[in-house]
């Protein structure tokens, strides 16, 4: 997937929503998605850094993005369906959906897990998805050609010990998308796939592995290649998969 080669012109025309855009993987696709002619839709909790990239995509000459605050970790049925109603009225349609959006705190073994941390982990990395998902799938049918793409970890198909709530989130979600991509496959637009990042320089990677240098991990953009893929139309007819970013 790494060899992947997008035409210029890739994304022209096509409006996509990045949640976690302020930094990491999600700063990284945004940018590169407009760049390839996407109308980023910046979805994050931070307004500062969604002004930072939205800077940064305007600086570049691409189209110009928009921005929505919003804290998946308390949000309510109506924050989404609040936020479908302005996609609906500012662009009618939504091409693209990234759920990109995590929350990771540390390695914890299950014994001595923090309830209440539990809960806001399940919430932003389970809850958040599949909320934000229902909230716009009227907007998603009236494209032509829409994907929504999860995000997947492979720590939550190896069970991997100490991961905790976002392992399990993490395995929810996988679930989550192959149920979607099979209900939808059908009669509507909509394809639904997931993609591996593998571990990169992100905050996640760094709080799960402080005793390594934050050099020693390849940056983001190493795993761009499948966002665009999964996003654009050269993956048209491919749903219910997962894509290693990296292999």
């Amino acid at each position: 997937m790494k060899d992947y080669q997008p035409a210029a012109d890739l994304l022209q025309n096509r409006v996509i929503l990045v949640t976690g855009a302020g930094a990491g993987i999600g700063r990284a696709v945004a940018r590169r998605l407009a760049a390839h002619g996407a109308t980023v839709i910046l979805l994050g909790r931070t307004i500062r850094k969604l002004e930072q990239i939205y800077d940064e995509i305007e600086r570049a000459g691409a189209p110009k993005p928009a921005i929505y605050p919003m804290n998946l970790e308390g949000a309510s049925p109506k924050d989404y369906a609040d936020l479908a109603g302005v996609l609906q009225a500012e662009f009618g349609r939504l091409d693209g959906l990234l759920h990109n959006a995590a929350l990771f705190e540390g390695l914890t073994p299950l014994a001595n897990y923090d309830l209440e941390l539990w809960y806001r982990i399940l919430q932003v990395n389970l809850n958040a998805p599949f909320l934000l998902t229902q909230a716009l799938l009227g907007l998603l049918g009236r494209s032509t050609d829409a994907s929504v793409v999860f995000t997947a970890d492979r720590v939550s198909e190896m069970g991997r010990a100490y991961w905790g709530a976002y392992a399990v989130a993490k395995g929810g979600v996988e679930t989550l998308m192959k149920m979607l991509a099979g209900e939808l496959e059908t009669n509507t637009p909509i394809r639904v796939n997931s993609v591996d990042p593998g571990q990169v320089r992100t905050g996640l990677t760094l709080r799960a592995y402080p005793g390594r240098a934050p050099e020693e991990w390849p940056a983001p953009e190493a795993a761009l290649a499948a966002y665009l893929y999964l996003l654009g139309p050269d993956s048209k007819g491919v749903t219910g998969q997962i894509v290693r970013a990296q292999d």
